[in-house]
Formats: C-alpha cells, sequence, structure tokens
C-alpha cells in the first residue's frame, strides 16, 4: 500500500507563540544556533515540496531562501494575486486548500513542509489537512506578533511525539494532529 504524504507545519515561534513580528520580521530569529541547527538537514530529506503563504514567501525571497532549496523540491504559494510573470520553480496557487490538499497527497513523492504563515496554517488545519507540528520554541519574547495558528473558535487536539531540550534553550515540540471523526 502506498504511503499517503503528510503535510508538516515545521516552524519556530518565539516562546510568547508568535512566528513573527507584526511587520513579518523574524529578527528574532538571529541567534547563535547548535550544531546540527535544530535538526532542519534531517527534516529536509522528509520532503519534496514546500508550502508557502504569500507574505511568507515574499520575506523569504528577501532573506534568499525561495528557491535556494534546490531544484528537486517543488514551490507552492497561495494567493489570490498572482504575479503577472512566472517565477522559475514556483507555482502559484488559488483553489480551495482541501482540494488542492487531496491532489497533492495523491501525486507520489515524499512528505510536504507547510513553511506558513499564520494563515495558510490556519485553512489547512481548518480543513483537517495538517498532520503533524515540529515546533521550535525560541527562548525569546517577542510581546506581540504573528500567532502559529489564526484566533478563531476551533478545538483540535493533538499528541505529543516528541520533545527535545537544546543546549542554548530552544525546545523542539513534535505533535501528531487527532483526527476528528466526521458525523455522517
Amino acid at each position: 500500500m502506498k504511503r499517503k504524504r503528510k503535510i508538516i507545519a515545521y516552524v519556530a515561534t518565539s516562546a510568547d507563540g508568535y512566528i513573527a513580528r507584526l511587520d513579518g520580521s523574524v529578527d528574532w530569529l538571529d541567534r547563535p544556533r547548535t550544531a546540527g541547527d535544530y535538526g532542519m538537514a534531517p527534516f529536509f530529506r522528509t520532503i519534496d515540496t514546500i508550502l508557502w503563504g504569500k507574505k511568507t514567501y515574499d520575506v523569504g525571497l528577501k532573506m534568499g531562501g525561495v528557491g535556494g532549496f534546490g531544484p528537486k523540491v517543488g514551490n507552492y504559494v497561495f494567493t489570490h494575486h498572482p504575479p503577472d510573470g512566472p517565477a522559475p520553480g514556483v507555482e502559484f496557487v488559488n483553489e480551495p486548500v482541501g482540494a488542492f490538499a487531496k491532489r497533492l497527497r495523491a501525486e507520489p513523492g515524499k512528505d510536504i513542509w507547510m513553511m506558513g504563515g499564520a494563515g495558510l496554517i490556519t485553512s489547512f488545519l481548518d480543513e483537517g489537512e495538517i498532520d503533524e507540528f515540529i515546533v521550535h520554541v525560541i527562548p525569546t519574547f517577542i510581546g506581540e506578533g504573528i500567532p502559529l495558528v489564526e484566533a478563531r473558535p476551533r478545538s483540535v487536539d493533538l499528541s505529543l511525539r516528541s520533545c527535545r531540550r537544546f543546549s542554548d534553550g530552544v525546545l523542539r515540540i513534535h505533535y501528531g494532529v487527532k483526527r476528528r471523526k466526521r458525523r455522517a
């Protein structure tokens, strides 16, 4: 039986739960890193696709990260306003999240990295299309910012898969998303 591709939100948050400052800045992530870069290299070997929200994609472009992941990685950017011209190695998506996720999961390949931001993570989570969260909690409070998941009424149970403490105080918390039973 063919293994279903998982969609994994692999992100960093401040200790107070924000993925970025209100202006999208992630300057608080610019800090010395431990050897092994918190397991990014092993994680990267398990994926071949990255999902981006438009704002996160724009920040990634400024940081040189989009396309820098190599030609073997597919990049999908969710936006209602795709650019006029093509972007090498990037496909712009303007379709319902559920339909897109089902289509992408049906294609052969490795797991899928949900890069974010909060709006895209929320959309996939609320559609039941995120399988796991791997959250790196950075020991820094930033006071206000963009939360990991947008505020709306919901109840999504998680199961702890693992937790690792790094020598600099970073915690990597790996959760599985428990599936809700659908009512008939």
